[in-house]
């Protein structure tokens, strides 16, 4: 049976300006609460889930790969006469039985682990790793430890605690490439299974001997299974892999980057991800290795894994400092966007947004980027659509840059019909999405000075007031003191607007009685 293997796989403006950004909220945000990694519980739950199934993979044979000999091999022979025949000092009869068992532990559905496991077969098979005249019966003990290691952690640590681990290691040194390959893949399952496996398998000297596969002549599926460990190695943050470590990595990913077959540019740009997903000190020593102009202009790839990778890589390393962004900005990133906000892909226009939030989350220039990009109007598509998740980073989105943008900047957003969509948002059942929408609708009207009145009947009319309102008997606490302070602060007042001079609100924005004196050098806003 063919089945595939398993894959995954600023700094702050000035002093000023952090007290500008503070001075314009309830409770403002700072910039490494502005800026969002992914560490929202529930989608992290999910992803562990998802992740611990990607982080190995079971060798399982095709039909093509056995020879007429292996066929013939009765994998219902008893455990008890595999584990004896196996200790056989007679080699035939043990390699017969260890490929009894390899095929074994290759079954698709529900494979024997636990059951050989406790049939005491592991030291036999750790034993058969030190066979150096038999490379055959090394090849089928390191196949069906594979396999045992690609179960699950209590599995994996049984041929850990067998002392398996320095043979796979020693047997990356063979003469037999098949024997190699298969010592990766091995070691590749004990490093998935966590950090620390990983951290164990790094301080018996795996990097070295593993980046020495990488070179011109090796064979593209060994390749791949080399570039997957690598993954590996990168995935876990809770403690992330250690600076010397990356240090080695970066460099082969550097060189993996180049490469033309799609499994080894998406485990590359995974392993990036993984990296950049660590914090801003992780960030710089991606930045550091060269690698983020090769990576940028893998949003627009052709091949979907690609750019979902890629997007995952960017939109990490802008969760960073104002400097690492404009390093992924200066690589002409948001020209990449409006496919990438339009894709038929709802989990990409999602990642596309969340890479904006955290762009709008920068300085002014940063914001302003995004403006001259045009990409704002998308943004507000997604504000007013279907998808949930999609319309939450909107909201950040927008509500960033209520609290990082000029009223310039703020205002061209409000003529692209930002409030009402905006306001729609808070009958969520979401109340992060109603704090942060709150949040941006109370700087848009301090912003506004003495055009909050304005501001306010747009909200008004749009039915935001009455949401606004209602938000005053929120459970949250936060919540309700923020509504209670747009009320009184933007909405209580009892003087009635000159009708002659307030400006008529529709689809093209403000329009004003052409009666009314206009001053020649026109509104200051």
């Amino acid at each position: 049976m063919d089945i595939t293997p398993k894959m995954s796989v600023e700094e702050g403006a000035s002093n000023i300006n952090a007290t500008r950004l503070k001075s314009f909220k309830h409770k403002g945000r700072d910039q490494e609460e502005m800026r969002r990694r992914r560490n929202e519980v529930t989608v992290e739950l999910r992803k562990n889930k998802r992740d611990e199934h990607i982080l190995k993979r079971r060798n399982v044979p095709t039909i093509e790969n056995l020879d007429s000999d292996d066929a013939d091999i009765s994998v219902n022979a008893s455990l008890e006469t595999i584990v004896q025949n196996a200790a056989s000092e007679q080699p035939g009869v043990q390699l017969s039985a260890v490929q009894a068992a390899r095929k074994l532990l290759s079954s698709d559905r529900n494979p024997p682990i636990d059951d050989l496991i406790e049939s005491g077969i592991l030291p036999i098979l750790v034993h058969c790793l030190q066979c150096d005249d038999n490379p055959s019966l090394q090849f089928e003990a390191l196949w069906a430890l594979t396999n045992i290691a690609s179960g699950t952690s209590s599995q994996t640590q049984a041929v850990v605690n067998a002392g398996a681990v320095p043979h796979f290691l020693r047997l990356l040194h063979s003469p037999h490439p098949h024997v190699c390959e298969q010592a990766v893949w091995a070691l590749g399952n004990i490093i998935g299974d966590g950090p620390q496996c990983r951290d164990y398998v790094i301080g018996l000297g795996v990097v070295k001997p593993l980046l020495s596969f990488i070179n011109p002549n090796i064979r593209l599926s060994f390749l791949r299974n080399v570039t997957w460990v690598i993954v590996n190695l990168c995935r876990n943050k809770d403690p992330p892999p250690p600076v010397e470590t990356i240090q080695e990595i970066l460099p082969a990913l550097c060189m993996l980057i180049h490469h033309t077959d799609t499994n080894i540019l998406v485990d590359t740009v995974w392993a990036l991800s993984y990296l950049t997903d660590g914090g801003n000190e992780q960030i710089q020593m991606v930045i550091d290795s060269g690698v983020v102009p090769y990576l940028v202009p893998l949003l627009s790839h052709q091949e979907v894994k690609v750019q979902t990778a890629a997007l995952r890589a960017v939109g990490n390393i802008v969760t960073g400092t104002d400097d690492q962004t404009q390093i992924v900005l200066n690589c002409d990133a948001l020209s990449h966007f409006p496919a990438l906000l339009s894709h038929q892909k709802e989990k990409i226009n999602k990642e596309a947004v969340w890479f904006l939030s955290n762009i709008t989350a920068g300085n002014q220039a940063q914001v302003q980027a995004v403006l001259d990009a045009g990409l704002i109007p998308q943004v507000i598509h997604h504000l007013s659509r279907g998808d949930f998740q999609t319309q939450k980073e909107a909201a950040w989105a927008i509500s960033n840059l209520t609290i990082s943008g000029n009223w310039q900047q703020v205002y061209y957003c409000i003529e692209q019909h930002v409030i009402e969509p905006f306001c729609s948002l808070l009958t969520v059942k979401d109340t992060q999405v109603v704090q942060v929408v709150l949040d941006g609708i109370n700087n848009i009207l301090k912003m506004a000075g003495d055009n909050a009145q304005f501001i306010a009947n747009m909200i008004e009319m749009c039915g935001g007031l009455d949401k606004i309102e209602a938000a005053q008997n929120h459970e949250n606490e936060e919540i309700y003191k923020l509504a209670y302070e747009i009320i009184d602060n933007f909405f209580s007042t009892e003087d009635d607007e000159d009708a002659q001079i307030a400006p008529e609100i529709s689809q093209q924005g403000f329009q004003f009685d052409p009666n009314t004196t206009i001053p020649s050098e026109g509104f200051k806003f």
